[in-house]
């Protein structure tokens, strides 16, 4: 009986122990199934499928007009699954030493990826599709396994080096590297895509298990408020200034328009071929093509973000010397504390122990206020400075925006600018005239717009809108009004003021005939290690009705001259005389264009005429001649002529008849033109029998001509003769 008992605890013990190890399981089993079913289901899905990742067409950044100024091209990335290779050491051997040679890449690193123990390693990407289509035929003719090929994007820019500055470029995996392109990313990326195939418990793809694919969603694109055209038009003056100007640290222009704060252009030197980002970079002072090895080391990268990359209208700062006068004169104007008819004298100021000296040694003496204005006069800022008072003073220096990014697109805007934090009345009178303080240039041109557009400041807009793959707008950026910092009275003020620094005043070397041009010269001297000059000009045209603003600044120039109204001023008139023109705005001609203007004819073809009817011809277009040959006879036949017909010459040129065929031509040499006025150097010219044709602002001294001292020219020849003023600031 004891016994029985004793057995039927230990079955009823086994059996509660039984229960409970059965409850465990099934508790268990409820665990895995139910709570944990979702995640062990994917993971059980992850180690049966084989995923590729597609990469999206990356979103086209435009120009305003819809030219593409960056587009994703479609490339492919060859990938192998090293499960399906590594055991057959013929096709590895095969694989190893094709590929090698088709993708261009070290043998051992085939090697290494194609017996690797991962379930696939990327080969190559971004390979055109003629390469790829060489390893297709490499696979069918071989009948390999194990390598994969699929599609991928890679950004091109048509137009190369073209607003490189601006747009940036990206990675090796498509991202923004810099420019629009980082800044935009998460509109120009898009999504990626995969493709899924089913694969053994050892990674091999199963035969005949299917494949899905999860198609890439594209990016979105960005319509940019840049004109490609003008952006073309600021980028080859700057350079053609670098060069005539000999400049070192690099240059930059904006063309802005003044009416809604699009940016038409921002140009940017040195620069880059966006195709090749990692290339040695020219134009960059101190950098020695020979040691530039290692396309992508960090010094080589860092380098690259300071110079090259770098958008220096947008990130440098600099001094900008007497184009900030035209703040100065804002504020005195819509304040009331001077008018352009004021008398004021323009002479040495003693300010806290410092001298304050005009540009013109001695100064300018008695003038009324604009007259100081077209003079550049130091002193006379100071003193408008000082009746406003240095608290309002600097109040419309912020109220301009230079106390505060411009908020424009693009990134790195510098977020602080230094100034004083307490300004005393000789920090009020240097920044009058533009001295110790530093702003971006595209602060100065948003300050420039609003005294332009009848005193709205705006917030500079460089994108457009974004649009999706059919053109539609996803999202669009309007014009935004900042603030309203002087009346429409004190902005038609001054543009009539700043129109005629570029008349009559020391800017005479932006003006353009036809083209009412209002703006200020700027030379500054940056106090740091770099030294050197800054020459700078800001402008806006027509002055009477603002279609752009044009800033444009060259960094430390070695040539003859590093002042601002030499060298910048006639580079950012021939900026706005090639911009309006592409604009269409109608030239209209005032007296004083008139007065400049050498008028132009067109030389009519005298040839197979009499000598006596030639005269007549040529009378008509009020030019003169000459005849070699037998001039007595007036009935002599013209047989050769110079300047050639339909050749553009001055009114009063003399034109070259021959009455004969000659065998040589007359030559006589080049005299020297230099230094001279328009009158003196047509006289110089016509003295030996050859034409002038100017070019420039029509008043000061020649400073460039065609033809070398002393060159052989044909008689008769027309030579262009470049003329500038030195009365500048």
């Amino acid at each position: 009986m004891q016994v029985n008992i004793s057995v039927r605890k230990r079955e009823l013990f086994s059996l509660i122990v039984f229960l409970l190890i059965l409850a465990a399981l099934i508790i268990r089993v409820g665990w895995i199934q139910i709570v944990k079913g979702d995640e062990y289901q994917k993971k059980a899905y992850l180690h049966q499928t084989q995923s590729y990742s597609i990469s999206p067409k990356r979103g086209v950044i435009y120009d305003r007009n819809g030219q593409a100024l960056a587009i994703s091209a479609s490339v492919e990335t060859i990938i192998v699954d090293p499960s399906l290779i590594k055991d057959n050491e013929d096709d590895l051997s095969l694989i190893v030493d094709e590929l090698s040679v088709l993708l261009d890449l070290d043998k051992e690193f085939v090697y290494k990826k194609a017996t690797s123990k991962s379930m696939y390693e990327k080969l190559k990407g971004k390979v055109e599709k003629e390469v790829a289509d060489k390893v297709r035929a490499f696979i069918k003719e071989h009948d390999i396994s194990g390598i994969g090929i699929y599609e991928d994007t890679k950004r091109y820019y048509p137009m190369g080096s073209l607003a490189s500055n601006v747009i940036g470029h990206t990675g090796d995996d498509n991202q923004g590297i810099n420019g629009i392109e980082i800044y935009m990313d998460s509109y120009l990326r898009g999504s990626s895509g995969k493709i899924l195939s089913e694969v053994d418990g050892k990674g091999r793809e199963i035969p005949f298990g299917g494949e899905r694919r999860i198609d890439a969603t594209d990016g979105m694109n960005v319509v940019l408020t840049i004109d490609e055209t003008i952006q073309h038009f600021a980028e080859k003056t700057l350079e053609q200034a670098i060069l005539d100007y000999k400049v070192v640290d690099g240059a930059i222009a904006i063309v802005m328009d003044p009416r809604n704060g699009d940016i038409l252009a921002l140009a940017s030197k040195p620069d880059y071929d966006l195709n090749d980002p990692y290339a040695f970079p020219k134009g960059v002072k101190g950098v020695d093509p020979a040691t530039w090895v290692g396309k992508k080391s960090s010094e080589n990268v860092e380098l690259l973000f300071s110079s090259v990359w770098r958008n220096k209208a947008i990130l440098d700062l600099y001094e900008p010397g007497s184009t900030f006068k035209a703040i100065t004169t804002a504020a005195g104007l819509e304040e009331g504390k001077i008018t352009p008819d004021a008398n004021v004298l323009c002479a040495p100021l003693h300010l806290a122990g410092h001298s304050i000296n005009c540009w013109r040694s001695g100064g300018h003496g008695a003038e009324t206020f604009k007259e100081a204005v077209y003079n550049s006069c130091n002193p006379v800022f100071v003193k408008v400075a000082q009746n406003v008072g240095v608290e309002q003073f600097f109040k419309y220096i912020k109220a301009f925006g230079f106390y505060e990014e411009t908020n424009v697109m693009f990134p790195g805007e510098p977020k602080e600018y230094i100034w004083w934090s307490k300004p005393q009345e000789i920090d009020m009178a240097v920044a009058s005239f533009g001295q110790r303080f530093k702003i971006a240039p595209l602060q100065l041109i948003t300050a420039y717009a609003a005294i332009a557009n009848g005193g709205n400041l705006l917030k500079p807009r460089l994108i457009k809108e974004i649009t999706d793959e059919n053109g539609n707008i996803v999202e669009k950026f309007d014009t935004e009004v900042v603030r309203q910092v002087i009346s429409q009275q004190t902005s038609d003020t001054i543009r009539e003021i700043l129109e005629g620094v570029v008349s009559v005043g020391t800017g005479r070397n932006a003006y353009v005939k036809g083209y009412r041009v209002a703006g200020k010269t700027g030379t500054s001297e940056p106090d740091n290690e770099g030294g050197g000059y800054v020459a700078s000009f800001s402008a806006f045209a027509p002055a009477d009705n603002p279609r752009i603003c044009v800033l444009v600044a060259l960094f430390n120039p070695q040539g003859e001259s590093h002042m601002g109204g030499q060298i910048a001023a006639p580079t950012a008139g021939r900026l706005v005389e090639d911009v309006l023109n592409y604009l269409e705005v109608e030239r209209t001609y005032t007296e004083l264009d008139k007065q400049r203007m050498m008028k132009e004819v067109y030389v009519p073809d005298v040839r197979e005429l009499t000598l006596k009817d030639a005269k007549k011809k040529l009378n008509e277009r009020n030019l003169g001649m000459t005849i070699e040959g037998d001039d007595d006879d007036e009935n002599r036949i013209v047989v050769e002529q110079i300047p050639k017909p339909n050749a553009s010459i001055p009114e009063k040129s003399v034109v070259i008849l021959y009455t004969y065929k000659p065998e040589t031509r007359k030559m006589v040499q080049m005299p020297n033109v230099l230094k001279k006025t328009i009158i003196e150097a047509t006289e110089a010219l016509n003295r030996v029998g050859l034409n002038i044709k100017v070019t420039g602002v029509g008043v000061g001294q020649a400073y460039e001509q065609t033809y070398d001292i002393g060159t052989e020219l044909e008689i008769g020849s027309v030579v262009e003769v470049k003329f500038r003023t030195d009365e500048t600031d």
